[in-house]
């Protein structure tokens, strides 16, 4: 077994039994940016979708407040040398909340689904190279490769890695899950309705003694970067996130509340369709990054909680490269506009990937900047449907209706592999993954694909380090900033964090 997890697990295995019995304490209301689009995370393309589930929902493994690996339903793991086989060892012990004893069959059971292409989930991709899951007994479990994939045991930390009730997939399919979630989690799943509220209640046959600590967290989705922040002046919310950077003064004028700012491995970009003119053009989408004043864009939509993006990888994930940031430049863009054949510019499309108050101000300083140097661009903020219709379903690339996107990524598994392969490698075009840019380049392609079967650490930082720099130099992305995460809470409200990737950790969540 795997000694500095077999360490972690002892250590919480410990605090668990030692722990009193929790005094839970009211409902938790969180306020969040955007509605949920299911409680299935391996149906879900958002972070905050499967932020959410972890109140019901666990994995093997998982990532702390400060984005370190800790396994969670798994003890450890050992791995064959050739890099084909992992088998990890289950705690015992533990019921989901339908009763159903969590062991090395209801893994077994999970991923079997996961890696069925016919049941068309949205995260198959990230689990395809199991070829097989065994259970060996009833607190072992053996995973066989397809081919050897160094960052593994880091997929199975994903935020959508988690592990389902066989007795509640069983009951309601496939599809119907997602409608009736089932898991180890600390809270149970009471009700969702859609555009108001997500409610989860204390589950009193819990694994961990003395947890949770809160009878119940209601989330409540608030489009409305102001609203959000009016609930916590009100005292209708206890947590919210994100906060809009212009009310941080006067949320901490109030003593009842703390706004807290931390780093992030967020980072936000526009994709340009390369397959498209004028986006095929290299010196265009060089143009559109010259054109963007980073530093301005921090101020105006961020108001300073923000950095420009330095790299295609933000600091903080594995195998960073820093390469920029790209420099203001107006002059040379439309030098470059010029040397392109566009010397007027050209009319196109920004779409956003959200609605919330910030992307609207970043879309509409784009649109100002591009207007400078002659690019004329029509905006447009998508509601969550409109962006899975419009742009994540698009089935044929040469028709996708996608021409400049506004969005944002972190990768939950804290290394390069999820944070480049789903975003920039060829065989990630829509519907199956989420290369909005249509970017293509072989060398890339072979970067990545050997980056994944190294064992050689060296190996790996140079091939990760040679993708981006193609990457920075063919601008298949305008590359704008790296967000810090804003948030407010009520000071009675302590153990709840924003983690680096966006998503939350609440597990030690109490109401004083």
């Amino acid at each position: 077994m795997n000694k500095r997890f077999s360490r972690i697990a002892a250590a919480l295995a410990l605090a668990g039994l030692a722990g009193e019995a929790a005094h839970a304490a009211g409902d938790l209301v969180v306020a969040v940016q955007s509605n949920f689009t299911t409680t299935d995370p391996y149906d879900a393309n958002d972070t905050l979708s499967q932020a959410v589930a972890k109140s019901f929902y666990q994995g093997l493994f998982g990532f702390d407040k400060d984005m370190k690996m800790v396994p969670v339903l798994a003890e450890g793991y050992t791995a064959s040398k050739d890099g084909l086989v992992y088998t990890v060892k289950l705690r015992s012990g533990i019921r989901f909340h339908d009763g159903t004893p969590f062991n090395a069959e209801a893994v077994k059971v999970t991923f079997d689904r996961a890696t069925n292409p016919d049941n068309k989930l949205k995260r198959y991709n990230l689990y395809k190279n199991i070829a097989r899951t065994e259970a060996l007994d009833a607190t072992t479990v053996r995973f066989t490769l397809k081919e050897p994939f160094s960052p593994f045991i880091n997929t199975l930390a994903h935020p959508s890695g988690v592990i389902i009730s066989p007795t509640a997939l069983a009951q309601y399919g496939s599809k119907g899950i997602a409608q009736h979630p089932v898991g180890t989690g600390p809270y149970r799943f009471v009700e969702w309705k859609a555009t108001d509220y997500l409610k989860v209640a204390r589950f009193d046959g819990y694994w961990k003694k003395g947890y949770p600590k809160l009878d119940s967290i209601t989330w409540r989705p608030v489009v409305d970067n102001n609203t959000r922040a009016a609930m916590m002046q009100t005292n209708e919310a206890h947590f919210a996130f994100p906060m809009p950077p212009e009310a941080v003064a006067s949320l901490q004028a109030k003593p009842s509340l703390e706004v807290t700012s931390a780093p992030s491995i967020i980072q936000r970009y526009l994709s340009l369709n390369t397959l498209q003119k004028p986006f095929d053009n290299p010196k265009v989408r060089e143009a559109i990054n010259y054109a963007i004043d980073k530093d301005a864009l921090v101020k105006v939509a961020f108001a300073g909680y923000a950095i420009p993006a330095e790299g295609v990888l933000p600091k903080g994930v594995a195998y960073n490269t820093r390469l920029g940031p790209w420099p203001y430049n107006p002059a040379k863009a439309r030098e470059l506009l010029k040397e392109a054949g566009y010397p007027n510019g050209f009319e196109t499309t920004l779409w956003s990937a959200y609605n919330h108050t910030t992307a609207q101000k970043v879309i509409q300083f784009v649109q100002q900047q591009l207007a400078q140097v002659g690019i004329k661009v029509q905006v447009l903020a998508l509601e969550a449907g409109q962006r899975v219709e419009r742009v994540e379903s698009a089935q044929d690339p040469a028709t996708a209706p996608v021409r400049m996107y506004y969005v944002g990524w972190s990768s939950s598994t804290g290394e390069a592999d999820w944070a480049l392969r789903p975003l920039l490698a060829s065989e990630s075009f829509p519907p199956r993954l989420f290369n909005t840019a249509y970017y293509r380049n072989d060398a890339v392609d072979a970067d990545l694909a050997k980056a994944l079967v190294t064992t050689d650490d060296v190996e790996k930082t140079r091939l990760y380090a040679d993708a981006q720099q193609r990457i920075w130099k063919d601008a298949p992305w305008a590359f704008l900033v790296t967000e810090r995460l804003l948030s407010v809470r009520a000071r009675n409200l302590v153990g709840f964090y924003v983690i680096p990737d966006g998503s939350f950790n609440f597990d030690e969540a109490e109401l004083k």
